[in-house]
C-alpha cells in the first residue's frame, strides 16, 4: 500500500515567498531532516491590494506589482507547487467582481495549477464562470451538517472549522476525508465570539484600501477604528508555544499517528501576518524530525541569511 503523503499548505506568497523557496530547496536537498512523506502542496495568501482577500490583514511589502505576481507564480509553479489565493472576504458583492487588480492576479496565474479559497458564493460563482481551470477550496466555518454537505460538492478541499480539530466523534465520520483541510496551529481562542465580526471588519478594510488606491488619494488612507479591537486581541502576540496548549492545536505526532492513518492528509500552517520568527518556528516544529530539529533549524537560518531573507548579527 502506497504511503499517504502529509500535504502542507504554507503561508506567504508575497512577503514570505523567498523564505518559502529556501525551505522548499532545503526539503529537496536535505530530505534527511524532514519527516517521512512531507509534501509542500501549496503556498497561500494574497497580493496587496486584493479587495477579495480575507482572513488576515495584508501587511508588509507595499503594493505588489504584476511583475511580482508573475515571479511568485513562476517560482512556485515550476517546482510543482500551487498558489492558493485566500479570497475569503465575506463581504464580496457583485459590484466587487470586476475589480481590476484581483482579475489581473487571476489571469496571470490561470494556468491550471493554481487554486482559490472562497467564502462568498457570489465570488465562487464568478470564478467558476470566468476562471474554470482553478481548483476551489470552500472555507466557510459552518456547522457539522453543512460541512458534510460541502464535502460532497465540487470542491478540491474544504477547510474544517478549527473548533472541530481533535473532536474525533465528529471528524471521524466526515465523508471524503481526502478533501478535508485542517488548520493545525490557529492562535484564536476556542469558539471565539468575535470571529465573524473580525472577518467582516478585515474584509471591509481590504475593500476600503483597494477603493482608496483607485481614488485621487488627496488624503492619507485612514483605516477603520474597528480594527483596533482585533489588533489588541490578547492572542495577537501569543507565541507558538502558547498556541500549542490550545485544545484545537494539532501536533505533528497527531498528524502522523492519528490523522493520516484515518485518511486525512491536508494541513494548513497558519501564519499570514505572524512574522518570520513565528513562521520559522512553526515550519521546524511541523516538518522536521525531532531528532534533527536543532540541526535543521541552524541550517535553515544559515540558508535564509545567505539568501538575504533574514540578517543575523555576529555574536
Amino acid at each position: 500500500m502506497e504511503n499517504i503523503k502529509a500535504k502542507f499548505h504554507l503561508p506567504g506568497i508575497a512577503s514570505d515567498l523567498k523564505l518559502n523557496l529556501v525551505l522548499i530547496t532545503m526539503l529537496e536537498n536535505c530530505p534527511q531532516y524532514f519527516r517521512e512523506d512531507v509534501e509542500i502542496a501549496s503556498c497561500y495568501g494574497a497580493f496587496v491590494p486584493s479587495a477579495w482577500a480575507g482572513g488576515r490583514i495584508l501587511l508588509g511589502g507595499g503594493i505588489n506589482s504584476p511583475e511580482q505576481v508573475q515571479t511568485a507564480v513562476a517560482s512556485l509553479n515550476e517546482r510543482g507547487i500551487a498558489l492558493r489565493f485566500i479570497f475569503t472576504n465575506p463581504l464580496i458583492k457583485t459590484e466587487h467582481l470586476s475589480d481590476n487588480y484581483c482579475n489581473m492576479v487571476m489571469q496571470i496565474a490561470n494556468n491550471g495549477m493554481n487554486e482559490v479559497v472562497v467564502a462568498s458564493e457570489v465570488l465562487e460563482d464568478y470564478i467558476r464562470k470566468m476562471y474554470p481551470d482553478y481548483r476551489i477550496t470552500s472555507c466557510k466555518y459552518i456547522g457539522t451538517e453543512k460541512l458534510n454537505e460541502e464535502l460532497v460538492k465540487d470542491y478540491n478541499l474544504v477547510t474544517v472549522d478549527y473548533d472541530l480539530n481533535n473532536k474525533w466523534d465528529i471528524i471521524e465520520n466526515l465523508p471524503h476525508k481526502e478533501k478535508c483541510e485542517f488548520i493545525v496551529n490557529s492562535a484564536c481562542l476556542p469558539e471565539c465570539p468575535k470571529r465573524t465580526r473580525e472577518y467582516e471588519t478585515i474584509g471591509q478594510h481590504h475593500i476600503d484600501f483597494n477603493r482608496y488606491l483607485n481614488s485621487d488619494r488627496s488624503q492619507p488612507f485612514k483605516a477603520t477604528d474597528a480594527l483596533d479591537e482585533f489588533f489588541n486581541c490578547p492572542v495577537q502576540n501569543s507565541t507558538p508555544f502558547e498556541t500549542r496548549k490550545l485544545p484545537h492545536n494539532i501536533s505533528p505526532d497527531a498528524i502522523w499517528n492519528e490523522y493520516i492513518p484515518k485518511g486525512f492528509n491536508n494541513f494548513r500552517i497558519d501564519g499570514i501576518g505572524a512574522g518570520k520568527l513565528r513562521t520559522i518556528e512553526n515550519y521546524m516544529y511541523y516538518l522536521t524530525k525531532p531528532e534533527y530539529r536543532d540541526e535543521a533549524y541552524f541550517m535553515f537560518m544559515h540558508n535564509l541569511e545567505r539568501n538575504g531573507v533574514v540578517k543575523i548579527d555576529n555574536v
